[in-house]
């Protein structure tokens, strides 16, 4: 048995380590080097016969673990949309850790309940949503989309007289699901697991920013599930909400949108990109993105409360709950106090903080736009969000200056393909990111045009 001396010397010296490590962010390779990848090597062993130190497992972890990692929470990572943690959000995790809570239920945590209650009434409201609406806090946008998608789907088979929960799928009406071109794959991800069949979903043409043509919208009816976007993956568009959504709610369509990241511009002094998204049924976004809160604290929110608190009920004889309560709006029976970090973000930067922060970021990706083409790069979307997708001179140049630039260590970026074609995707979303760290990327990418030919 561990003393409580030493497990509080234990707590000490990761908390330790755990400082050195933030301390050395700004310095580290964004991306490991390939002897640290090696090193990962020593970890690959059978489970031990008799367990070691918890210290000397704390001392392995960090010496061979630490260098190995990507410096996603430092200023110069533009991949996959992915923000530093806020200090107050990181702060929050470490007494969420202690607390050590299952936060299912107002029984189970009292603090947890309270606090992820409140956070879902302040998304709504920064996020100007319906504020009535049901919030979970769950694990990803994945499982947040399979949460709302299975309360679409038991609402439309209830309108038609369909007890889902007792009779399932088998000879039920067949219900529609309409997608964008360009929708994420997490989306399509969502739909398979559900069993709707990806070669069953009907594809709602994109223009050539990847945002549904309205000309082209399929016909919708009352069994129909239409699934929008705010912020297309590789251009960061918005679907014409305002023309949409009235459209599919007039055939008594389900509306549901995709702001994984996107949605929170809605807090921002650009919020009128994505005006009229809160006609939407259901909704799903990530904290990390661009709230810059840890991973593993997305949110489905949906307008009809009782369709999502029905559709994932968990109530049993020796524990039940509220229809609010977070077991009964998420996946998870068992659960961390994911929201609490939510909160602390909301709480530290306040609406004008978030707003700054966002705003910061729109226009950093501009001046980041303007300034590769300059350089003779070929922008290829608006850039009016945080998004900036580039293309060098021709296909080769471009995965060449996208290695180099990985190899350098100095940024990280990721690959995509955009119209067939290779491309690279640049994601402005850190706190951190200052106006320093956007210059170095666009010198680093001027000295990688000019040096690797065409």
């Amino acid at each position: 048995m561990t003393s409580p001396s030493e497990e509080r010397q234990l707590l000490a010296d990761a908390d330790r380590r755990a400082l050195s490590y933030f301390d050395g962010i700004a310095n580290r390779p964004v991306f490991p080097t390939p002897a640290a990848i090696a090193d990962l090597k020593a970890f690959e062993q059978a489970p031990p016969e008799h367990g070691m130190a918890a210290e000397d497992v704390l001392r392995r972890l960090d010496e061979i673990g630490s260098p190995a990692t990507v410096a996603s929470n430092g200023p110069r990572y533009f991949g996959f949309v992915i923000g530093a943690t806020l200090p107050a959000a990181a702060a929050a995790e470490r007494m969420v850790l202690a607390w050590d809570q299952c936060a299912s239920s107002f029984d189970n945590s009292p603090a947890a309940d309270t606090l992820e209650r409140i956070a879902g009434r302040w998304v709504c409201e920064l996020l100007g949503l319906p504020t009535q609406s049901a919030v979970g806090f769950g694990t990803s946008a994945t499982a947040c989309t399979l949460a709302c998608l299975s309360a679409a789907r038991r609402k439309l088979l209830a309108s038609k007289g369909w007890d889902f929960d007792g009779d399932g799928l088998v000879g039920a009406p067949e219900v529609r699901v309409v997608v964008s071109a360009s929708c994420h794959i997490t989306v399509k991800k969502a739909l398979r697991i559900l069993g709707f069949g990806v070669n069953r979903l009907i594809v709602a043409p994109t223009d050539g920013e990847g945002r549904v043509d309205p000309q082209q919208l399929p016909a919708l009816d009352d069994m129909t599930i239409l699934c929008l976007q705010a912020g297309e993956v590789n251009t960061g568009e918005f679907d014409p909400f305002a023309e949409l959504i009235p459209r599919a709610k007039a055939a008594g369509a389900w509306v549901h949108v995709d702001g994984a990241f996107g949605l929170w511009a809605r807090a921002s002094s650009s919020a009128h990109l994505a005006a009229g998204v809160e006609l939407a049924d259901s909704w799903t976004t990530d904290g990390h993105k661009w709230l810059n809160t840890p991973y593993d604290g997305a949110m489905a929110i949906c307008r009809d409360a009782e369709a999502l608190a029905t559709a994932m009920n968990s109530d049993a004889a020796y524990a039940t709950a509220s229809k609010d309560a977070q077991k009964n709006l998420t996946l998870e029976f068992s659960r961390r106090a994911r929201g609490v970090a939510i909160w602390a973000a909301l709480s530290s930067l306040g609406r004008a903080g978030l707003r700054e922060m966002i705003d910061r970021h729109i226009r950093q990706a501009g001046h980041l736009a303007s300034s590769l083409r300059a350089q003779g790069y070929q922008v290829l979307n608006r850039a009016v969000l945080n998004q900036v997708l580039v293309r060098a001179d021709n296909d080769e140049q471009t995965v060449a200056i996208r290695q180099a630039a990985q190899a350098s260590g100095q940024v990280w970026f990721g690959p995509t393909l955009w119209q067939g074609r290779p491309a690279f995707r640049l994601s402005v979303s850190s706190w951190r990111t200052s106006d320093a760290d956007i210059q170095v990327l666009i010198e680093l990418l001027g000295e990688l045009k000019h040096s690797i030919p065409a």
